[in-house]
Parts: C-alpha cells; structure tokens; sequence
C-alpha cells in the first residue's frame, strides 16, 4: 500500500480525470438550442459523424447527476486523505520533537545493529577457529 501522500496525488489525478470525463460527456450529448432567435443551428454534413449526440433530456440528466455525485465521491476522498495527513493537528514543536524522538530511536536501533554484526564477527572467528582444528585432526 503506498503512502498517504501518494494515495492522495493518485486521488487528485483521477479528480481531474473525472471532470474531464464530466466536461466530454457534457459536450457530446447536451440538447442544441439557440441563445436568440437569429441563431441557427449549423445541419451536420453526411459524410462526417454528427458533433453532438443528443440524449433525452431526462436520460442526459440522469448521467449529469450519477457524474456529479462521483465527482463528489472523490472530493470527499481526497478530503479524508488530507485530513490523515500527519501534522495538521500537531504545531511545529510537536512535530520537531517527534523528529528527535525518532533519531534517538535511530541511534538506538544502529548501536543494536552495529553490536550485532560485532557479535556475528565474532561467532564467525570462533567457527573458523573450530573448523581449523577439527581440521588438524
């Protein structure tokens, strides 16, 4: 799973996916009407597809509403996704002091390591040695 931040650009670029899916959708199947009575609406040659593919008025509502209720969807994620964000309830010295209490933890976890591979250096001189001398035998 990857990180909140992550998580939160994807959302915003699926956001932006969406509202130009919506915008599309819009654009091809909205009802040709006039702004006044000298307008006119330009006839679609035969030979090329029609610009608009007009939709019943109630089926190309019904579309509008199912897109704008994701697009919701999705603002309301991505606002969840900000609100988990760490830090936005926390001031700036709370968040040093987080920072200094994970280097000490990091200080701690390396002097454990670094006495590990002490401890490993050391088993392993004491099985070349008993190799050695099982060797001698």
């Amino acid at each position: 799973m990857s990180d909140r931040l992550s998580q939160l650009q994807e959302a915003v670029d699926q956001l932006m996916e969406q509202f130009i899916a919506t915008y599309f959708y819009i654009d091809r199947h909205h009802d040709l009407k006039t702004f006044s009575p000298k307008d006119t609406i330009a006839p679609s040659k035969a030979d090329q597809p029609p610009e608009v593919d007009t939709l019943p008025p109630d089926v190309f509502q019904a579309g509008q509403l199912e897109l704008a209720r994701d697009l919701i969807t999705r603002e309301q994620q991505i606002e969840y996704l900000i609100s988990s964000l760490p830090g936005l309830d926390n001031s700036e010295q709370d968040q040093l002091q987080s920072i200094k209490e994970l280097e000490e933890e990091l200080n701690v976890a390396e002097k454990q390591r670094q006495e590990a591979v002490k401890e490993k250096d050391e088993v392993l001189v004491k099985l070349d040695q008993t190799l050695r001398s099982i060797r001698r035998y």
